[in-house]
């Protein structure tokens, strides 16, 4: 029996990767808190030995050895004594082993809530650890329900060995894609967050973050630094625009993200379901970036103001829907990677 619980022991610290010691801790416990249920007077002189090597397994009680016996709990007369080792002598204090087998029902039903507790609070905490490695990264998830009421996703995901559900809220979701059960769809790991009810981790696939990891997939400069996202800015399901550059001249930062005949690009705007993605060069130069964040529309001047936040555009005439764009989203976008407020004129006006 003894040698069939090290080898249980040894296979939980196998499958779900439980440090034994851990377990013996916890079985400890159990033992400890099983007989002193039944035994409520005995508190500091209970052990529980635990030895690998011989494959053993007991508990004992330690109790002084006297001649006249006034708490049974802590004390042993020398006749009884005797029984247990027969070098026993007044004043020793002997270590009585304890029959598990006399454990009362809810004792032992209390005992195996702590060991299975045990376990599933070292399940929740490799789980954690294992997630929170993958903070801001891309995980890979498979779509195991929609619900239909409120449109979040519950996806499993998977971080080596380990696996858990996370809630891709409707707040998360990009607004034009349609997902199905068993989809395959990357995410973005915003945060992982340690609750009662275990690991929660918080995926996203709106945030500026997956675009930006989905090029370092792609392209092999960023992976690699030689070219740099210097800012980046979103509208999920609709337009991204991204500032790059390269600290080595012969590198176009621009022709690297887009790849030949356009495919690196190309990879990722399929992974986010046709979003527009303009690429842009970075510059020191407040009113080269800004002229170039307004892409795909052509600037004639940028004026910077006074307050050293805001500046004046002047585009053509023909040029002036193009550089507001829809709804004024691309002279949005271009305000917020550049964080300068922009004033957008036709030529004539100006």
């Amino acid at each position: 029996m003894n040698a069939e619980f090290f080898q249980a022991i040894e296979d939980i610290e196998k499958e779900k990767g439980i440090p034994r010691g851990y377990m013996y801790d916890k079985i400890r416990q159990a033992m400890l808190a099983a007989f002193r249920r039944d035994n409520p007077e005995c508190e500091d002189n209970v052990e529980v030995l635990l030895d690998e090597e011989k494959k053993q397994i007991e508990m004992v009680v330690y109790k002084t050895v006297t001649d006249e016996v006034n708490d049974p709990s802590h004390e042993i007369n020398l006749e009884a004594a005797k029984k247990v080792s027969k070098r026993a002598k007044l004043g020793d204090l002997l270590p009585i082993p304890v029959e598990t087998k006399k454990f009362g029902r809810i004792a032992a039903q209390a005992a195996k809530q702590i060991i299975t507790q045990g376990i599933r609070e070292a399940e929740r905490g490799i789980v954690y650890e294992q997630f929170t490695s993958k903070e801001h990264e891309i995980l890979t998830g498979v779509v195991s329900r929609i619900d239909p009421r409120t449109g979040a996703v519950s996806i499993r995901i998977s971080s080596n060995s380990e696996y858990t559900e996370a809630m891709l809220s409707p707040n998360e979701r990009i607004k034009t894609e349609e997902l199905k059960e068993g989809d395959r769809i990357k995410v973005y790991v915003v945060e992982v967050r340690n609750s009662t009810r275990g690991p929660q981790v918080l995926i996203s696939r709106t945030h500026p973050g997956l675009v930006k990891r989905l090029f370092e997939l792609e392209v092999p400069e960023i992976f690699d630094g030689t070219v740099e996202i210097r800012s980046i800015t979103r509208e999920a399901g609709s337009r991204t625009k991204m500032a790059v550059w390269s600290a080595d001249p012969n590198v176009d930062p621009i022709g690297a993200c887009v790849g030949p005949k356009g495919g690196r690009v190309a990879s990722v705007v399929e992974e986010l379901g046709g979003e527009k993605i303009d690429i842009v060069k970075f510059s020191e130069q407040p009113e080269e970036f800004i002229a170039a964040s307004l892409s795909p529309s052509e600037v004639i001047s940028v004026t910077m103001l006074e307050d050293g936040k805001s500046c004046r555009v002047v585009v053509p005439d023909n040029q002036l829907s193009l550089a507001i764009g829809k709804e004024g989203q691309n002279a949005r976008l271009a305000a917020k990677l550049t964080g300068y407020k922009i004033d957008i004129k036709p030529l004539s006006e100006a």
